[in-house]
């Protein structure tokens, strides 16, 4: 059984808002001394 895929359209703002959250995110990981690995493959796959 295959999985369903689901797609979002995002106006301009709106990506801009989710991909500043996600490096915000990032950011807090990183200052934690924790892996971002997680976190670098959505913003790739969002920034696509």
């Amino acid at each position: 059984m295959r999985k369903r895929k689901y797609y979002l359209y995002l106006t301009a703002e709106e990506r801009r808002y989710i991909f500043n959250a996600l490096l915000s995110f990032r950011n807090k990981l990183i200052a934690q001394g924790r892996y971002t690995d997680a976190v670098d493959e959505i913003m790739i796959k969002f920034a696509k």
